[in-house]
């Protein structure tokens, strides 16, 4: 009893943390999208933090309520609904933050590079690529609306432990069709956040060289805002791949070794969400440079 109040009051604190730093984010992007030259960029983070709105309040809620003992709250449809968003969630927060990190380092490429002319414009260039990943995910999540189902069907194995949901057997071809187009989805789009995030490291490297070569007769160094935006977006995709990577390794060890482990099974519950509810503090803590060193390296050149 004393553990499900614990877990339940570890996943209240996540859930509150989580919705108050997104809900933050998401209204402070709204507010000022009119206000900057960058609203494709602030569209991309509004489209980002308003995906993992959805994943914190999907996963977070359920196992909120399942943690403190409650059992049997959500019916077959209820059921459904709330796992194909967690699953249509996860999927969007990875292809916008490879999305995101694309976006950026076009932008601060040099003028007369190829990739300039790919840089979006106006919301509306970014609109079609964000509504593709809204598609792809939802065809890709497909499979959940017909195999799960509400623990209330069997009640007594509801009450060995705090799932909300079951999942019914499912033919192990179309199984195995969908593990491996999920797979093939976060190879392609964490090989695309990989090579943009190195590319625009390699740029920020040397524009750091031109500026210490010129400033090399100064005794007070400034870091330039480009650099702490390099850091910012290395430590947001480091956040995602330690998350996202730590969640697939405990996934595997319950499916192989530890199906029962009521501690590892915690854990996978607390990194699936983990980047939904770190990332907004890192955007926070990134406000005001990131952006804004790109629009001031623009105005340098």
């Amino acid at each position: 009893m004393v553990v499900n109040i614990f877990k339940g009051v570890n996943f209240f604190f996540l859930l509150g943390l989580g919705t108050v730093g997104n809900i933050f984010l998401f209204m402070n992007y709204v507010c000022c999208i009119g206000d900057t030259a960058k609203k494709s960029m602030h569209f991309i983070l509004i489209h980002l933090v308003f995906t993992n709105i959805i994943l914190v309040l999907s996963k977070g809620i359920p196992r909120t309520i399942a943690g403190f003992g409650v059992r049997n709250f959500l019916d077959d449809t209820g059921c459904k609904m709330v796992c194909y968003l967690q699953r249509v969630a996860r999927g969007l927060s990875i292809c916008t933050s490879a999305l995101l990190t694309v976006v950026q380092a076009i932008t601060i490429s040099p003028r007369h590079s190829r990739w300039r002319r790919l840089e979006p414009r106006t919301v509306w260039h970014v609109l079609p690529l964000l509504l593709s990943f809204w598609g792809l995910n939802s065809m890709l999540s497909i499979n959940l609306l017909y195999i799960v189902t509400s623990t209330y069907r069997n009640s007594s194995h509801s009450s060995e432990n705090d799932n909300y949901c079951d999942f019914l057997p499912q033919s192990p071809k179309i199984n195995w069709i969908f593990l491996s187009l999920l797979a093939l989805r976060d190879i392609v789009f964490q090989g695309i956040m990989g090579g943009a995030s190195g590319y625009m490291v390699f740029l920020l490297h040397k524009h750091h060289q031109r500026v210490l070569h010129l400033q090399s007769s100064r005794f007070v160094y400034k870091t330039p805002p480009e650099i702490k935006a390099a850091q910012s977006v290395l430590l947001l995709m480091l956040c995602f791949l330690i998350f996202y990577w730590s969640d697939c390794v405990t996934s595997l060890n319950l499916h192989f070794f530890s199906k029962t482990d009521s501690v590892t099974i915690n854990l996978q519950e607390f990194l699936t969400i983990g980047y939904a509810v770190l990332s907004p503090f890192v955007l926070i803590h990134r406000d005001g440079t990131w952006l804004n060193a790109g629009m001031l390296w623009q105005v340098e050149r």
